[in-house]
This record gives structure tokens, sequence and C-alpha cells, in this order.
């Protein structure tokens, strides 16, 4: 009987909780506490800071099934996804970890054991690799688990010795291969044949057991440590008796309920593989936050949907198909992932929306690239029509080089790179960045924050700087920061600006106009009205009004964040914020934009809350704990082992740590006053608390009454009166617009007797003044028939533009075209333009030519015939 996919996931996972390890849920695809990674792409990211020494657990032995995708970056593996066996860009990453605990004799042990016992591999069918030098790894193999020496591969290069970076952990390793047979071409690890597809790497154990000083010295490590990946896709194949991955049992599912959806007949077309693939990681990339846009993480999601839409048009697919594959991905992953069942109907719509969207320009562009290839001379594609494809019509490079692979080509990267490069210097220099003296400044002081309790206090004054660095004293009138040893002031952090306020010295002030993090110190910026120096002592008081209108904004964000979420689904996060005292602002991950409808529920939501007047509670808990419970964390912030959560009720619990109300009745009244898309995926909500709202409120009625008035009517009765106004107003337009047409005919009429015989046919070419320039293909058809034989050249000049159309009757075309005549006027008032033989029209910028060029038709006419 053949072991399931997901029931190789389950033994793994339980065969490690066996021998005392933690069973630990997979991270996030998104590595909100590592930015030098643009996906989580190892088993091993989520516990990097533990290996580091940097974080520690409940737990010494953990072992996981880690979701990871590659697809941008260093590690990109787009490009082979359904041309190989193996790659993918999303897989599945099984992984036990030794933190300090057990080493080398114990991984290896578990590792043979759970592939020979468990899995039931035959041992003859094993071999392994260590790193050159590693005799101990060698000799475990030989002795302890009794692998004969010719299994026992020797590999001298980076291949078996694993680094996190160029300095820190680091040690050799030991791969697991399986010897498909020989049948299949291919030779043992590092032989000349090792490429081939015979021996295929099952299982990496990495033994960290030095760190790499930057002198390149290896110092050993005080407790060695363990971290081991097996792919889950490739022991799959192997316990099915498959060669491929993509001929197991989850991508069989996943590549035949494709084959419906497009209607593709061949279920060996390269493009089901593909498919199949994407919408793993496409699914699970949005199941995690990440939404489609033109940047980042954003942007890998886009080209990797678009890839995975233009090889299921290769397939037949005629409309919308690949949002219809989350369904048949959620049957088959569901259970082991239960975000992607619960997230379902948000992942359809972002893949529904994207999919609807790419369909407008796909058409255009591969146009486009088709014309380019057939036209071509080599067979190389020009990096700028590379760029031009991703710029204007929004393909990928990777796309374009897809379809030129299918059709014998390649593209020219450096050139699209160099294309690329010249974007950014544009945009760069489009930009105008202020330079901040505080940028370079750092403190090795830290200040202990006395703000959540005081707005008040005592302090002593540890530091100094001026605009360029560390001083003893400021002078009266001097501008620069004071660092105190405690302050009730917050320092800007988490969207929440900082406080202004005072600190009073003996013999004057120093003004606060903000205050900044610096490392641990928080720094007060600010004017010395009076002479401050090292040791002084001063006394902190903020700005009590400010702060506390900048608390209701900063506690209303936390109840609009909730409310989002409530209304528009999971996937909502916060993308940023800034909490003033004047207002607050919230940017979030949403596809579409916010229905009137919905506003006013969330808005609705909100002020229930503020009602309810719900105590505002907060909690010291440890990280784990606090999102076990439920506590909302942001992408991409960094938490401590222990953080503060703030709740209020029921329906907020968010990590935070700035300063909020007491009670959500403080807040007295929300009102949004804005919504807006500000990127590709992520819209911008501006609102007001407390008098602030009830001003904009107030303004909004005056407002209303005001044009109550100007309407000679009730408030109540605006929305009908404005509504009669708007159809009268269209009924004006629509008369308008008739008698303007009804005088261009006119005119057009008069024109008739004014055409003159070019080598006998019949011209007329006219500057038509008071006539508007979208009349002029009515007005042509109408001449047109009039005249009955003949050529038409017509031109308006209008607001320092010119528009022209020309006009050939269907017996002549063979002679004139339209398209060549409009182009030759055009180029005399500074445009082009082209179109059928029989009409064509064009535009200009130049209307003191227009006369001129005209009178040249007549001309340029006799010359045709």
């Amino acid at each position: 009987m053949t072991i399931s996919t997901a029931e190789i996931r389950s033994a793994f996972l339980d065969y490690f909780a066996r021998h005392g390890h933690q069973k630990v849920a997979s991270s996030s695809l998104v590595p909100a506490d590592d930015p030098t990674l643009l996906f989580t792409n190892a088993g091993m990211n989520q516990f990097k800071d533990v290996f580091l020494g940097a974080e520690k657990r409940a737990y010494t032995r953990a072992v996981s099934s880690q979701r990871c995708v590659r697809a941008g970056g260093k590690h990109n593996d787009l490009e082979n996804v359904g041309y190989t066996a193996r790659h993918h860009t999303f897989f599945e990453m099984l992984g036990n970890f030794s933190f300090g605990d057990y080493f080398k004799k114990e991984a290896i042990a578990f590792a043979w054991n759970f592939l020979t016992e468990e899995l039931k591999l035959p041992k003859e069918k094993l071999l392994v690799t260590v790193y050159a030098e590693d005799d101990e790894a060698f000799a475990i193999w030989e002795k302890d688990i009794g692998l004969p020496a010719e299994k026992i591969i020797r590999i001298s290069t980076s291949d078996n010795f694993w680094s996190m970076g160029d300095t820190g952990p680091c040690g050799p390793c030991s791969e697991i291969f399986y010897d498909h047979g020989e049948h299949i071409w291919g030779g043992p690890p590092g032989s000349p044949e090792e490429d081939g597809d015979r021996f295929i790497e099952i299982w990496n154990l990495v033994f960290m057991q030095f760190n790499r000083q930057a002198d390149g010295t290896m110092e050993p490590l005080p407790k060695p440590s363990i971290d081991t990946g097996m792919g889950l896709e490739r022991i799959s194949a192997i316990l099915q008796h498959v060669h491929s991955n993509y001929e197991i049992d989850l991508f069989q599912a996943l590549i035949k309920d494709t084959a419906q959806v497009t209607g593709a007949k061949d279920l060996e077309d390269k493009s089901l593989r593909v498919v199949a693939d994407h919408i793993r990681s496409c699914s699970f990339l949005i199941a995690d936050g990440v939404l489609p846009s033109n940047e980042g993480r954003g942007y890998v999601l886009r080209r990797i949907i678009r890839r995975a839409v233009r090889h299921g048009y290769k397939l037949g697919a005629k409309d919308i198909f690949f949002y219809q594959l989350v369904s048949s991905l959620v049957t088959q992953m569901g259970e082991a992932y239960p975000e992607l069942k619960s997230q379902q109907a948000t992942i359809e719509r972002v893949l529904k929306a994207e999919e609807e969207q790419f369909a407008r320009t796909l058409e255009r562009g591969m146009q486009i690239l088709s014309d380019a290839l057939e036209n071509l001379d080599g067979e190389v594609i020009p990096g700028e029509l590379v760029f031009k494809l991703y710029d204007t019509y929004g393909f990928p490079s990777d796309l374009t080089n897809d379809v030129a692979r299918e059709r014998g080509y390649s593209i020219d990267e450096q050139g699209f790179e160099a294309a690329m490069a010249e974007q950014r210097k544009r945009a760069q220099a489009a930009s105008n960045f202020g330079a901040d003296y505080n940028a370079q400044l750092t403190s090795e002081n830290s200040s202990e924050f006395t703000g959540y309790e005081h707005n008040e206090g005592m302090a002593e004054v540890v530091e100094l700087f001026n605009q360029q660095s560390a001083v003893n004293s400021l002078a009266t009138g001097e501008q620069g920061i004071v660092v105190l040893d405690n302050t009730p002031f917050y320092a800007e952090s988490g969207g929440q600006v900082g406080d202004t306020g005072v600190l009073k010295l003996l013999n004057g002030t120093f003004r606060v106009t903000d205050t900044i993090k610096l490392g641990n110190a928080i720094a007060h910026k600010g004017l010395a009205e009076a002479a401050i120096a090292l040791g002084d002592k001063v006394e902190a008081q903020i700005d009590t009004a400010r702060r506390q209108a900048i608390k209701l904004n900063h506690s209303a964000t936390h109840l609009l964040h909730a409310a989002l979420k409530k209304v528009l689904g999971e996937h909502v996060n916060q993308k940023g914020s800034l909490v003033q005292p004047d207002k607050l602002r919230f940017d979030f991950s949403h596809f579409e934009g916010v229905t009137r409808e919905q506003l006013v529920e969330i808005e609705n939501l909100v002020n229930q809350q503020v009602r309810e007047n719900h105590d505002l509670t907060t909690r010291l808990m440890a990280i784990e704990d606090a999102k076990a419970a439920g506590a909302q964390a942001l992408f991409g912030e960094k938490y401590d082992d222990e953080v503060r959560v703030v709740s209020m009720g029921a329906f907020s619990m968010e990590l935070c740590g700035g300063t909020h109300v007491k009670r959500t009745g403080d807040i007295g009244l929300l009102r949004i006053v804005s919504e807006s898309g500000i990127a590709s995926g992520v819209r911008r909500i501006e609102a007001v608390t407390g008098e602030a709202a009830l001003a904009y409120s107030q303004q909004q009625s005056q407002q209303l009454q005001g044009v109550a008035s100007q309407l000679k009517s009730d408030v109540q009765a605006v929305p009908e009166r404005v509504g009669q106004l708007l159809e009268q107003a269209k009924g004006l337009e629509k008369e308008i617009q008739q008698l303007k047409q009804k005088l261009a005919s006119q005119a057009g009429a008069d024109m008739l007797s004014s055409a003159v015989e070019v080598n006998g046919v019949k011209l007329l070419s006219a500057k038509l003044d008071g006539v508007e320039a979208k009349s002029l293909r009515d007005l042509m058809d109408s001449l047109k028939t009039k005249l009955g034989s003949g050529v038409l050249m017509l031109g308006v000049a209008e607001n320092q533009k010119v528009s022209l159309i020309a006009g050939v009757t269907k017996d002549l075309t063979d002679k004139v075209k339209a398209g060549e005549l409009v182009n030759f006027v055009a180029q005399q008032v500074g445009g082009k333009g082209g179109g059928r033989p029989d009409m064509a029209q064009a535009g200009g910028t130049q209307p003191e030519n227009l006369d001129a060029a005209l009178a040249s038709v007549s001309t340029w006419l006799a010359d045709k015939l």
C-alpha cells in the first residue's frame, strides 16, 4: 500500500515527538524578524536567533514541517519550475533541531532509523556524504550505523560545509542520498556524472560546531547544535515509487484539477506542472499577508501569478481560471495548514482580481512580443524590448524569458538590467529626501521610560549632542539633543509621534520639539533656552493636552484595525500607521477599494466599542503566550521575549508599546475622513477622534446646511434636489451636443462647395472653427456620404492642440490611404497618427502651422495620383 504525502508528514513529526522533540508549527513565509530574507526558505529560519544565542526557548529539541518559497532574491528556482523533476517555488521542509542538546551521533541515528525503520527504505539504496575533514561523522556512519566505507563519500567543497554567513555559526554537513537505480543516468555525489538523476539527495544534516571569526579562524561553539532538512516532496516521490516530484499524489490531484479547469487533454504537459506548483506558492503567500504589488514580496507574488496564468492560457483556458484551483489545494493541504481553509475566500478573491487585471494587458503584450520575434535579426531579444514589456505591459522579465525559451530565443539580460538601472536612477533623481543629522548619532546609554504612569518627573542629563556629535554642554539658543536617565517623554515608534514639552532647569528651560530613540536611549530634540550641561538635574514635563490627543488616536487605531479585519477579512494587516495629536493614518493590506457601505460599517463598529466603554488593559507576557492568546503581531516588527499586550474588551488585542486611554469611552467619537489606495494592494484610511471628530461632524453639518440654503430646500430634501438638478444638467448637455452636431453638419454642408478637383479626384481640405474634436468622426461620415467620391482632410485647433481626421471614399482607397494622408499633415503640426485606409485620425501641438499644412494637401494628393 502506497503511503500518502500527508501520512509521511505526520509520520516524521510523530517520530521525533516520541523522541523528545517539541512539535513547532510552520512559521510564516514572511520572515518578519529577518530583513536579510525575502521569504522563509528553510526550516531553520525561525530558529535562527536560538542558534545564535539571542533567543531562548522552553525546549532544546524541536521538529517542524516548514513551508518554504524560493522564487526571488538569492534563492530563486522560478525559471526551472515545470522543466525539471524537482524544482518548485513552494515546498515543505521536514526538519529536526537540537539547540545544544544532542549532536552528530544522535542526529545520524535519528535520520537513519527514521528512513530505514519507520519508512522502510532499503538500506542498500542509501549512501551518504560527509565533509572531507569530518572524521568523526565518517566513523559514526561506518562503526555505529554499519555503512560500508565505499558508501561514505568525502566531499571537500562548500556543498558539505554550511555557514550562516561570512562570520558566525558554521559546521560540516552529512547528506543522505537515494539511488534510483542503474536504469537512470547519473553518478554518485563527487563524480563527473553527479548532476544526473540517479542519486538524489533526500536529507541534509548540518552539524553546527564552530563560530567563524572575521579573520577566518574557527572557534568551537560551547553548545554544538543540529539543523536538518528533508524535502517532503522528494521523500514522497521515493516512497510512492515515482521519479518526479510532480508524480506524487498531492501534485497529481492538483494537475488533474488544473487540466479540468483549463481544458487541457495532455496530462504530461509541463504547463500543468507550472500551474500546479504556482497555486501552492501563491495561495500560501496570500494566506501569510502578501498581496500582489510592484515591489518587494508583492512583486514576486505578481510574477508567479502571471506566469501561472500564461501557462494556463497555453493549456487552453479561455477565461479566468487560476482562482478556481484554491479549493483543490485546500482539499490536499487544508488539514495540515488550517489557514488555507480559513482564508480560502480571500485567496480566491485576490487571485481572481489579479488575473482579471493581467488578462487586460496579456494579449497586447504577447502580440508585441510575437511581432518583435518575427522581425528579430538573430536569436537574442534586445534588453530594451524586455524592459518595455516589463515597464509598459507588466511583463516580468522571466515571463518574457519563458516565451523566448519556448521559441528558441534568449534575452539580453545585461541590456535589461541596464535599462532597469536607468529607471532606478530616474526614480532616485525624482525623490528629494532631506538629510537628518541624527541619522549617524548613536548612544551607549539606556533611558527608563516612566510615561505610562507619569506626565512629569525629575531626571539627570546623561548625554548631550549638538548637530554633529556628543558634547559636554549646549549654550543658550543652541539646537541639540538631551538624553536623560529616565523620562516620561515617549520616543517616536510604532507609528506614534514623539512627545513635546519642556525640561525645566534652575535658570530656564530646554524646549522639546520632538522625542526619538537613539538605540536604547530616549533622546529629546529641541532648543536650549538656557545653558544645559552633563549632570544637570531637570524636571521633565510633557505637553499633557497633546499627549492626551495622541492617546485617543492611538487607541482608536487599534479599534480601527480590529474593525477592518471583521468587515474586510483576516487578510487585512497593518502596513504602516501615523498617530498624531490631530489625526490618525492607518495603512493596511487590501486588494480593492473599500465601499462606502463598508466604511460606514467599520466606523459604526469602532464607535460601538467606544460607547461600550471597555477598560483598556495592559499585560506583560511571553511572546509565544501572547500570540497563542490571539494578540495581533505586526509584520516587520521585531519583538522581545517579553511583550506588552494592549487589550480593549474582547474586540482588540495587540502587541504595542505606545500610550493609550484608560477606557475606550475616552475616545468620544471616531470619524473616517478619507479612504484611498496608496500602492498596489495597500489602502489608507485617515480618521479623527475626540474634539477633532466633533469639529469634523459640525463642519459637515454646516456645509450641508449651506448647500440646502443654496438649493432653497431643507437638509432632508438635499439628495432629491441634487438628483433633480443633475438630471436637468444631463438634459441640457444633451441638447447642447445635438445643437453642436447640427451646426457642425451645417458647416460641413457649406464647405462642400469649396471642394476642388485634383487630377479628377474631389478634394476637401479645410480648417473647422467652432467644431469640437469629438464631433469629427460623425462629421466625416456625413461629408463622405454627401461627397460621393473623393478625399477629405479636416482639422480643428482648440486649447493649443490640433485634431485631424482624414477620409477616403471606398472607391479610391487603392490609390490613396487615409493613414498616410493624416500622418503627412500631422508631421507638420508636431504630431503623428494613423488608422484605416478609409479613415484615420491624428493629433498635434502646433496649431499655428495648421493652415499651411492643410493647404499642402492638394500637392501631396497630386503626387499620389
